[in-house]
């Protein structure tokens, strides 16, 4: 295809134009350069975990940046037929799922009220939720034990469920806030005109149309809450919860302790205990980039 362009002006026939000659552009094998490098910081140590999972101790002892020689699945078998990983798993699904719904359904009724719904302070309750983005756990640490422990809470798994949400909950509102808020108002109008209640349009038109930000702050729950490392850690392991029913960060933690002299298994385990989060988050990627998109929209 050839890089002269031609002009058509009124009443006169089309004539050439110089080609237009483009200079290289120094900026784009940069861009490139930062983002491999920004990519093989991120993903080189999970492929070092993963593949250090598929080596044995003493051939990770000899060359630990070397590759597997033999290549050996005896550490993940090891790690699969052992009860307590899959009571870990258990732990971890059971935190992460509740957790995630208890998100999603607090979360679109909060954000809901304050995207559609005109009251005095409804500008400052919004800006409160936003300022939750800043509260860190670990500030939370101490009185959040101790309020546990006064209602009974400390060492179960609502215990952990609990301030899950309530510290998913900022994220949650920041996204689905905008997100709503772009629904247009014609279509509340006509909903309400034809007979349909505030719950109604709610149930039948917001929701329907809300599915993409919904399917983001999912998600993004359901990654915090299974790795969650911290909040489990001040809640479960203080408790008196077998280890076998601890959720997996804690129980890779335990695991790494019991089995120090068994690296290969530590990586196995540790890799294994990552596979569900990074499936889920691999799978649900594009929902994820489409849901933010329209809450930046908004």
């Amino acid at each position: 295809m050839s890089a002269t362009t031609t002009i058509v002006t009124g009443g006169t026939e089309p004539r050439d134009v110089l080609p237009v000659r483009r200079g290289f552009d120094w900026g784009q094998p940069f861009v490139y350069l930062v983002a491999l490098v920004i990519a093989a910081i991120a993903i080189g140590p999970v492929i070092y975990v993963f593949m250090g999972g598929l080596r044995t101790t003493a051939d990770i002892n000899a060359n630990p940046a070397g590759l597997p020689d033999p290549w050996t699945l005896e550490n993940w078998i090891a790690v699969l037929s052992a009860p307590r990983f899959w009571g870990n798993v258990f732990a971890s699904t059971v935190l992460a799922v509740s957790t995630t719904v208890g998100v999603v359904v607090a979360g679109i009724m909060a954000a809901f009220v304050l995207a559609r719904y005109e009251f005095r302070g409804r500008q400052g309750l919004y800006t409160l939720f936003a300022a939750g983005l800043m509260f860190p756990l670990t500030v939370a640490a101490l009185p959040l034990t101790l309020l546990l422990r006064t209602l009974g809470l400390h060492g179960t798994y609502l215990g952990v469920i609990i301030p899950g949400i309530a510290f998913a909950l900022p994220t949650t509102i920041i996204i689905l806030v905008p997100f709503l808020r772009a629904i247009p108002a014609e279509l509340e109008e006509a909903a309400m005109i034809d007979g349909a209640s505030r719950i109604g349009f709610f149930w039948r038109i917001m929701l329907p149309l809300a599915k993409p930000g919904l399917i983001t702050v999912g998600i993004l729950a359901f990654v915090a809450s299974w790795n969650g490392y911290l909040l489990p850690l001040l809640v479960i392991s203080t408790g008196s919860l077998p280890q076998e029913l601890w959720p997996l960060p804690l129980g890779v933690t335990q695991f790494s302790s019991q089995y120090s002299q068994n690296t290969g298994a530590i990586l196995a385990y540790t890799s294994l205990a990552m596979i569900p989060a990074l499936a889920f988050f691999l799978v649900a990627e594009k929902r994820i980039v489409g849901g933010l998109t329209g809450a930046v929209k908004g």
